[in-house]
């Protein structure tokens, strides 16, 4: 997926992140960090990945939806003093051994995603066989707006958000989620018996619980209702197992 790196400058950029998206900003090192950004109701608008850059951040985010992002982000900023623009860098990612050139840092969701390197102009390979494996939602495809709880979606073990932090748009829906209830929907790993398209309703009997998004090689992501989940499965004609 095409990705564009946006800069966030000025002299409030620091806090002004630190109080809009679901992880830490302020206490963030050299590496990359995994965040969201959320609608006051906590459903998910946009992920990225933010890194320091001198006295101001990029922000790695979706092509398609880096102008939303930032029309978002200018909502928000009311008189601090940020600027967001297109960088120009580019971006790539890959497992394995890591480029000599340009900026290199980990992938923070899953030390097998591999690293993400800033600055070398190259293709990314199809890393899809390897996030549906590790259970990493894709923009657009299992994260979809104004609809997708981060925390079912897989947020904490992805390492991209915060219990600690003070507040930010979102966190009071996100915190409850988080101590008050037991989910009973979420983003899961299954086996699957054929290819299926993208999208296709997860059936159990006769009763829909779900929806199917990536697979490939035999395996793919499906958000569920947990407490639905049996043996009997099935997405079109493929027989649907949980790993």
């Amino acid at each position: 997926m095409k990705r564009t790196v946006l800069s966030a400058t000025g002299k409030d950029a620091e806090r002004f992140l630190q109080d809009l998206v679901s992880n830490e900003i302020e206490t963030m090192g050299q590496e990359a960090v995994y965040a969201a950004l959320l609608t006051p109701q906590g459903k998910y608008l946009f992920d990225f990945f933010v890194l320091r850059d001198g006295a101001g951040f990029w922000l790695d985010v979706a092509a398609d939806r880096a102008a939303a992002l930032t029309q978002r982000l200018m909502m928000y900023r009311l008189r601090a003093d940020v600027v967001i623009a297109d960088s120009g860098v580019a971006v790539r990612q890959g497992i394995g051994e890591r480029p000599e050139t340009g900026r290199v840092v980990a992938d923070p969701r899953d030390p097998d995603m591999g690293w993400r390197a800033y600055g070398d102009e190259a293709p990314s390979p199809d890393l899809t066989e390897t996030r549906v494996r590790l259970g990493v939602p894709e923009t657009g495809i299992e994260l979809i707006a104004d609809e997708t709880y981060i925390l079912e979606a897989g947020f904490e073990r992805l390492n991209g958000v915060s219990f600690k932090k003070g507040c930010y748009v979102g966190q009071e829906v996100t915190a409850r989620m988080k101590h008050k209830t037991e989910l009973r929907k979420g983003l899961v790993r299954v086996r699957v018996s054929e290819p299926v398209a993208v999208g296709t309703p997860v059936m159990a009997a006769s009763v829909e619980i779900g929806t199917l998004y990536s697979n490939v090689g035999g395996y793919g992501l499906a958000h569920l209702r947990l407490d639905r989940v049996n043996d009997d499965m099935r997405a079109g004609g493929a027989a649907i197992s949980l790993v």
